[in-house]
């Protein structure tokens, strides 16, 4: 059989399911093979949204994600979103067309394992006809077993060659690594010395399904749960449950993390980003890392106690060298009604952006924030926007979304200026319905990684929340959303530039016309892709959002939400001043 067709039937018998990608000479026979196999093909219209297609799918699926692309600019217009992957240790595999070892003038050759390896992919190759069926095999089991992405380089005279029927042996299941007696002991004797202890789980803690098990440990010693934003969702429905830890943390989330005599990372990096370049440990509070990469501890920060091996089993370990000794720990009556109460951004009082009242009251009993530093809003602004441009303020349209948005629904989150509106206001239901493409932090992934969740997560409304750059730079892929028939939510928060940089340089004076824009009217270019399209400036302007909620949903819906634009994200005036 030809070589394509071996590669195809050796990685459909592995699992493979869901192909997504951009389709050129080099890939065209062994895509095809794919989907003549039973795999299901989804076309992109960029190959970097295909990438971010292939990842968002893996992460909301747990599954490993595929992508194939042509070879050379194939590869290469993939790359960021490959990046993204491979920085967020994405189980994915990329099927990387190459020119024949023979066609050393080809303006198609580039260095793929090079390439891949300078991202931080796994750079693996058909080396033969002999060998491609055993190689795929391997690449497809790297990227499952250790989570990680992997580049397969395909030359074009390996994919046309013949070879035998693939025979692929049967390998035993690898078992999750457990943690050594002593460093359970260690853990254990120390979360029942500490009186406030905290854990922060994070993406380690999220892939291994440990919620259950760290939720019994954590009832044993007392401890807080909270995740990192990666794993966000995670203890959903927890009354001991703080949410995000690090700059998306909510002023209470961030007291009681503060206040932490001891705090545990499960497979959690615990970076500048979730810990606040070390501002969330408190003074004299230590802190233990438990991860299944031994390199991974104490890489950002140093740690007091460390612990190699699965989250889950790591808890399990733990859990019974306790041997029945319990701790009340950080829990008590009050703790839990003050989470009740305060822990989630909407309960947080803020001055409100282009409002005559000024600011927006508490619920009873919860703590304000303090002044945000906004200007007061002119006489006579309608409630929640600017009076001069008619501008909503960007917490009070997410808090109103929340509340129209069913509460099954998975939210896919682009980077930018707007970013911490949809992570901090919208709840999600449970990890894996919250995407979140931040590990290389590029511009304009948001689209087509809540593309691919949407497709693993199918019972469940898509949301993708993008700013206005975001948007326009992977805009090709609203064809995809409109093409597929996804009943997607695609909310832009519409600032009419590159926030973060204004906000960043702006108050220095430097001068901004490079970083922003004219007034764009996004919600007809949805309306141009077959996108109902609605444009929202005051909380009336989401009547349209209710009546497509209500309908039959039948085409995606465009929120171009103008939001005020005064000051920037304090999560990230907080990561600039941390650099």
């Amino acid at each position: 059989m030809q070589v394509t067709d071996a590669v195809a039937q050796v990685l459909v018998d592995l699992g493979a399911s869901m192909v997504f990608g951009v389709v050129g000479s080099g890939n065209f026979h062994v895509t095809n093979a794919l989907v003549a196999r039973g795999a299901r093909f989804v076309a992109a219209r960029h190959e970097c949204g295909a990438a971010c297609m292939a990842d968002g799918w893996a992460r909301a699926s747990g599954q490993v994600g595929l992508l194939t692309v042509h070879q050379g600019p194939g590869l290469t217009n993939a790359i960021t979103g490959i990046t993204e992957a491979a920085k967020s240790r994405t189980p994915l595999l990329v099927l990387a067309p190459d020119v024949a070892g023979s066609a050393v003038r080809s303006n198609f050759r580039i260095d793929v394992a090079a390439l891949a390896a300078s991202i931080g992919a796994v750079p693996e190759r058909l080396h033969s006809p002999v060998s491609a069926a055993a190689d795929a095999a391997r690449a497809y089991r790297t990227a499952e077993r250790e989570r990680r992405t992997v580049v397969l380089a395909m030359p074009l005279d390996v994919q046309a060659a013949q070879c035998d029927p693939p025979v692929v042996g049967q390998v035993p299941p690898v078992r999750p690594c457990p943690p050594s007696a002593s460093a359970a002991t260690d853990l254990a004797e120390a979360l029942l010395a500490a009186r406030r202890p905290v854990f922060v789980a994070g993406r380690g803690a999220r892939v291994g399904c440990a919620r259950a098990d760290l939720e019994r440990l954590a009832d044993a010693c007392g401890a807080l749960l909270a995740t990192s934003a990666t794993a966000k969702g995670l203890f959903r429905g927890n009354p001991w449950d703080l949410d995000v830890s690090g700059g998306f943390a909510s002023p209470l989330a961030a007291e009681l993390i503060s206040g932490a005599d001891l705090i545990v990372g499960w497979g959690a990096s615990l970076n500048m980003w979730t810990m606040r370049h070390g501002r969330l440990i408190g003074p004299g509070a230590r802190v233990a890392q438990v991860d299944d990469d031994a390199s991974a501890i104490g890489a950002h920060r140093p740690v007091d106690l460390a612990v190699v091996g699965d989250t889950r089993e790591s808890a399990r370990a733990v859990l019974a060298a306790l041997a029945g000794r319990t701790s009340g720990g950080y829990r008590s009556a009050q703790v839990r009604d003050r989470i009740a109460r305060e822990v989630r951004w909407r309960d947080v009082p803020y001055d409100e952006e282009g409002t005559a009242a000024g600011s927006r009251p508490a619920p009873d009993g919860a703590a304000s924030i303090g002044g945000t530093g906004h200007p007061p809003a002119p006489d006579g602004a309608a409630p929640g926007t600017d009076a001069a441009g008619q501008r909503i303020d960007a917490r009070t349209l997410t808090i109103a979304l929340d509340d129209l948005l069913p509460a099954e629904r998975v939210v896919g989150i682009d980077s930018g200026n707007f970013m911490g509106y949809p992570s901090m206001f919208l709840s999600v239901p449970d990890e894996r319905a919250f995407c979140f493409t931040q590990a290389y932090q590029a511009v304009g992934l948001g689209l087509a990684s809540t593309i691919g969740a949407a497709l693993a997560q199918p019972g469940r409304l898509p949301v993708a929340a993008l700013g206005d750059g975001g948007l326009l730079m992977g805009v090709s892929e609203i064809e995809t959303v409109a093409r597929l028939g996804l009943p997607m939510v695609i909310l832009v928060y519409d600032d009419e530039a590159y926030g973060a940089e204004v906000h960043h340089f702006g108050p220095d004076g430097h001068p901004l016309d490079t970083v922003t824009f004219p007034p764009a009217d996004i919600a007809a270019i949805g309306r141009g892709f077959g996108c109902a399209g609605v444009t929202v400036r005051r909380l009336d302007d989401l009547d349209p959002v209710r009546e497509w909620l209500a309908g039959p949903r039948d085409r995606p819906l465009l929120i171009d939400a103008k939001v005020t634009a005064s000051s920037g994200s304090w999560w990230l005036e907080e990561a600039f001043r941390g650099h």
